[in-house]
């Protein structure tokens, strides 16, 4: 199996099935893309992507894309890596977080774009300070229902969509306790970025 990303200190889509791919302990070949190169990178994509995006994941002659698609393939693919809970009504809980992970939260993904390299201190938006509130009351609502440390009781999916949140909450310097969080929100946002497998993106990311 292999699996084409972009540039790891940027790409946020690809980081999200690159963690379940790890998490199933399987062998993967990577290829990287690199991002932002004018005329160039789309070529470069498009010769691995029908979509001509990344991430995209090619096992034999079957393509699959989409971040999401290729994180419900690899949980198909590989029923003992338990990516998604046996519990259904967990599992439906977090199907529906990724869910909206994959198709909200759209201001604070424009105005914070995930740069692993970066820290600073910014001034965000109204609308952006809604979507961390927001995260901040999902993260919660799970973390109580399941008992946590994941948002689902163990490592899944879930939590492969929200880790690049998590980096961005660390690089924009925005803390959570100013937007509802008493504790256990920030403590998983650590969490999710000192796992070993975000540990390892990271590092390759930043060398």
């Amino acid at each position: 199996m292999e699996i084409v990303v972009g540039t790891k200190k940027w790409s946020s889509w690809s980081l999200r099935p690159w963690l379940a791919l790890k998490h199933t302990g399987e062998d993967f070949k990577e290829t990287v893309v690199e991002l932002r190169h004018v005329g160039t990178s789309e070529a470069l994509i498009a010769q691995h992507s029908p979509s001509k995006l990344v991430p995209v994941v090619k096992d034999g002659d079957l393509v699959v894309w989409d971040s999401l698609a290729i994180c419900e393939y690899l949980n198909e693919k590989y029923p003992k890596a338990l990516l998604w809970p046996e519990d259904p009504t967990l599992r439906a809980l977090g199907r529906s977080v990724a869910a909206e992970m994959h198709s909200g939260f759209t201001s604070l993904r424009g105005e914070c774009p995930m740069e692993l390299e970066t820290r600073k201190t910014v001034a965000i938006s109204e609308a952006t300070q809604n979507d961390v509130r927001k995260i901040v009351e999902r993260w919660n609502q799970l973390l109580k229902r399941s008992g946590g440390p994941f948002l689902l009781g163990k490592w899944s999916i879930a939590d492969a969509f929200y880790t690049p949140v998590a980096t961005r909450f660390r690089t924009y310097g925005i803390h959570l306790s100013d937007y509802g969080d008493t504790g256990p929100a920030g403590t998983y946002c650590e969490r999710l970025l000192e796992t070993p497998e975000y540990l390892a993106w990271e590092a390759d990311a930043l060398k």
